[in-house]
């Protein structure tokens, strides 16, 4: 009965971090448009920032979101519970994938480096913060 309990604050906690991934991502999405607009590099790189800043985050927040449903699904194991896991986990490999395709311009299995949501953010982070050529 305690394990169950702390079971799901521990998953309420995590989808919680996953919303503030996805909702910090859209904020610092929003600020390295902004800044690229204002250091007049023009609308497709504002829009190009923007996209690809909102779309790492919302893969990392789903990241967060599969992790939460795993533990979930552990803390009371159920032939149901373990068949909506994986329906969630497929829902959300194909929905993850599609926004890296998106993203990227080519399928997953393609890249020569695999990429994370965390990975992407940092790197439009770091592009936005050198000078500007």
């Amino acid at each position: 009965m305690i394990a169950e309990s702390l079971f799901e604050i521990v998953v309420k906690v995590i989808e919680g971090i996953g919303v503030c991934v996805v909702v910090v991502g859209f904020v610092i999405a929003a600020v390295l448009a902004t800044r690229a607009l204002r250091r007049g590099a023009g609308g497709t790189a504002a829009f190009q920032t923007l996209r690809t800043t909102i779309g790492g985050s919302i893969l990392l927040g789903l990241e967060v979101f599969v992790a939460a449903d795993i533990i979930h699904t552990l803390s009371a194991p159920s032939l149901e519970d373990a068949a909506v896991l994986g329906l969630i986990v497929i829902i959300r490999t194909i929905l993850s994938m599609s926004i890296q395709i998106e993203i990227e311009g080519t399928l997953p299995w393609r890249r020569a480096l695999l990429t994370s949501g965390g990975e992407i953010v940092a790197k439009e982070i770091s592009r936005a913060a050198s000078p500007a050529k």
